[in-house]
């Protein structure tokens, strides 16, 4: 602090701060030297020149001083070379910005826009972008692959989407039943049996921890606790692929299309054995089509996800909707969720004593991680994000039953089907199928979750279908984009935001007084069974934040 009636700031400080100072000093130097130890530092050699003995020195030196200079005109000539294309790109903005109008974008093969066409992108609704580089996807693809989460198939296909495959009519449409490690190998079988009926189908387990070159999204502290290196069906795909190859006798192109977080960067990274495609537990990662070359006769493209109709029930739109894009309230999000599960199964699993309500369940799951506000209420709202980032994470098993009686979809018959199947060799594909089952370790029913699918889901593939939003989404959009953009499986991460969040959820803290004060006593008891149960981490954890308050 600077003092008054003088010119310049003291620097004089205590001894005690000196001394620490000149200690820290001190063990940094003695790092320094025990680490240039273990490596065995070594003074880097001095150039010594050429000696005088040496026969030619004054041309030798005479030579060197030539290239030196040449190296020094190069590096100029570079550098007013590089500022006459700026000066050239800057004419041509300027001369863009005065005649937009008699400026078009230029569409390539697989989509690749220049500078002028992405400066456009960044002021168009991004939900019309996902549509436009899904149909250009749809329409390069000679094979099309949808990928489906084996924990609820049904919900993870669009009838639109595969409506507006089937209509083409040269176009080969394949179901591959991704994260098959995350349900019981009998419901794997039934709805493998449920599905082939309709359209090839692939079973597949792909590998989420591959080194590579691409982008790895950002992890707080600690690697997700669901990244396993086998991949399983890998050669299954590809056969299947190979053999339609063959059929038609010329290079083919297949495209990969889904619902947000069901793994279809995963699937093409396994194929590919590297990390090309930006992968992570957030939903809605890809957002342009990427062409990525399997060999010379196969060409795999990766493409953004389905846009979900507003027109789903509650809990299509909790589990589809991509968290950059869709506007979510978590409690609401969770609960539509909740009501679709059974209440035994996610008691036991999340070991919470029995609940009667969605606000009473993410209560008790706040007290059992240890989620607390200022005042030390339970952190609801917390809760319930962490319910559903595990629900849609690759963490959680869960299942659900197929329908009882099979029957065609409407965009679907007989003909269809039977085209769809040709060119593919089924038998192999079968026996593939049968040995990726055997080496799957699936959970056991009596460690899943039973779930009701609310059945197809909805989506949207013409722009002009997609509803126009209001100023009061788009500020919405602002204030929650930012929590949820890197919401993982993590709980140090659910942790470190419970602390930072604000206690300003009125309705939510109101309800949970309410609550609180009904049942006094029954909370009592829940907490004691809680503790009972808890873990010797979870404890410390929980003896932690009560300190806190």
């Amino acid at each position: 602090m600077k003092r008054p009636k003088l010119k310049k700031a003291s620097k004089r400080m205590t001894c005690h701060k000196r001394y620490k100072i000149q200690k820290k000093v001190r063990e940094h130097h003695r790092k320094l030297r025990k680490e240039a130890k273990k490596r065995g530092h070594k003074k880097p050699r001095k150039d010594l020149g050429v000696p005088n003995s040496a026969p030619f020195k004054e041309a030798l030196l005479r030579e060197a001083e030539l290239r030196k200079q040449r190296l020094e005109e190069l590096k100029q000539q570079q550098k007013l070379d590089r500022q006459k294309e700026q000066e050239k790109k800057r004419k041509l903005d300027t001369n863009s910005g005065i005649e937009p109008s008699n400026v078009e974008p230029v569409k390539e093969e697989f989509g690749q826009c220049n500078a002028k066409n992405k400066a456009k992108s960044g002021k168009q609704n991004p939900k019309k972008l996902y549509c436009q580089e899904l149909k250009k996807v749809i329409e390069a693809s000679d094979v099309v692959l949808e990928v489906l989460d084996a924990r609820d198939p049904l919900g993870c296909r669009c009838p639109q989407v595969e409506e507006a495959i089937v209509q083409d009519g040269q176009k080969k449409l394949v179901l591959v039943l991704n994260k098959s490690d995350l349900v019981p190998k009998e419901n794997l079988e039934n709805w493998l049996n449920y599905l082939k009926k309709e359209l090839p189908t692939v079973v597949f387990k792909a590998s989420t921890n591959l080194k590579g070159k691409g982008k790895i999204t950002k992890v707080k502290r600690k690697a997700a606790p669901f990244k396993s290196e086998v991949c399983i069906g890998k050669e299954g795909l590809r056969k299947l692929l190979r053999s339609f190859q063959e059929t038609l006798d010329k290079a083919i192109q297949v495209g990969v299309i889904g619902f947000p977080n069901v793994g279809k960067s995963s699937i093409i990274n396994s194929l590919k054995q590297e990390r090309i495609c930006n992968v992570g537990v957030s939903m809605g990662l890809t957002r342009s089509m990427q062409v990525v070359p399997l060999d010379k006769q196969i060409t795999i493209i990766d493409g953004p996800s389905f846009i979900v109709s507003p027109l789903n029930s509650p809990t299509a739109l909790a589990l589809r909707s991509p968290t950059s894009i869709e506007v979510l309230k978590p409690v609401e999000a969770a609960s539509a969720i909740l009501s679709q599960a059974d209440t035994r199964q996610v008691v036991l699993k999340f070991t919470v004593p029995d609940f009667k309500s969605s606000l009473e369940f993410f209560t008790l799951l706040a007290q059992r991680r240890g989620l607390h506000q200022k005042g030390g209420s339970p952190n609801v709202e917390v809760a319930a994000k962490l319910l559903w980032s595990e629900w849609t994470g690759g963490s959680l098993g869960y299942y659900c039953h197929p329908p009882a009686s099979w029957t065609l979809p409407s965009h679907f018959n007989e003909s269809i089907v039977m085209d769809m199947k040709w060119g593919f060799n089924l038998e192999e594909l079968e026996k593939n199928n049968a040995h990726s089952i055997q080496a799957i370790r699936g959970p056991r029913l009596a460690n899943s979750i039973l779930f009701q699918s609310s059945g197809l889901t909805n989506g949207i593939i013409e722009e002009t279908d997609i509803p126009e939003e209001l100023p009061k989404q788009k500020e919405r959009k602002q204030e929650v984009g930012e929590d949820y953009a890197d919401m993982d499986n993590d709980q140090e991460s659910v942790d470190e935001e419970a602390s930072e969040k604000s206690s300003d959820m009125s309705p939510v803290k109101e309800a949970w007084e309410v609550l609180h004060e009904e049942s006094q006593a029954d909370e009592q008891s829940a907490r004691c069974y809680v503790l009972d149960k808890m873990t010797e981490e979870e404890d410390d954890a929980y003896d932690f934040s009560i300190d806190y308050v």
